[in-house]
């Protein structure tokens, strides 16, 4: 490798930076953290930077819309100690992750599709024996689901009884769909947190519609960091035969 890093001529801080709107302090920072490799140094003690520095610069920064910085500079440091099964272990456990996202994301749509109109309840709510007859469940169900923050229920004043609002009875329909869908209660958190901020299920389709893009902004970067990361490794890496 020590004549790759030779290859190209010497670039300065300033030179890494500039070509995509650095600070030399944040190209100094990434080297530090292990981002980038070892930079050469002068006589005088100031770094100098090959083609290498350059496309690890690079490959990093691609690597950062798909992956999230945590992981990125984790494939970059496994990259630079030379043990790439690690760094492939890294990109392979943020595949997964992004299935496991698509997987929900078509669970809720499902979910929705399929949930059926609600029906008339009771004026002023809801008690948790006529919703859970009406859920097929038994009230220690969704007492479990309201210890798991999915169904939040009110207490009426006068009895301390728990009282089911329309949002209520949403939710309890909702968690009940992906139940019988095979999700667990922890994964079926994130999805109730995302009705409430979209602030019911109408607005909901909006959120799905931006999430859905989300995902494949983040697929279509993680091809893109792939592509950065494989011409760093033939940067790095001499073809077989090449005289050292």
């Amino acid at each position: 490798m020590g004549r790759n890093l030779q290859s190209g001529g010497r670039l300065r801080p300033v030179d890494l930076a500039r070509a995509h709107g650095l600070s030399t302090q944040a190209v100094r920072n990434y080297e530090e953290a292990g981002i980038l490799p070892p930079a050469g140094r002068t006589p005088h003690g100031y770094r100098t930077y090959t083609s290498v520095h350059a496309a690890a610069l690079r490959a990093f920064l691609a690597l950062l819309p798909g992956h999230g910085h945590r992981t990125a500079a984790s494939i970059m440091r496994e990259v630079n100690r030379g043990a790439t099964d690690e760094a492939f272990r890294h990109i392979d456990e943020s595949h997964a992750q992004l299935l496991d996202d698509r997987r929900t994301l078509h669970a809720v749509e499902n979910a929705l599709r399929d949930l059926e109109p609600a029906t008339a309840r009771e004026p002023g709510g809801t008690f948790i024996g006529p919703l859970a007859d009406r859920l097929g469940i038994r009230p220690a169900t969704l007492r479990k689901w309201e210890r798991a923050g999915l169904v939040r229920p009110h207490r009426d004043p006068h009895t301390g009884y728990r009282v089911y609002d329309d949002a209520g009875v949403r939710d309890a329909r909702l968690v009940h769909q992906l139940r019988r869908g095979g999700y667990l209660l922890e994964q079926i958190t994130p999805l109730i947190t995302q009705v409430h901020a979209a602030g019911g299920l109408e607005p909901l389709e909006g959120a799905l519609t931006e999430w859905r893009r989300r995902l494949s902004d983040r697929a279509r970067a993680m091809l893109s960091g792939a592509a950065e990361l494989e011409a760093y490794l033939r940067e790095r890496t001499p073809p077989p035969g090449t005289p050292l």
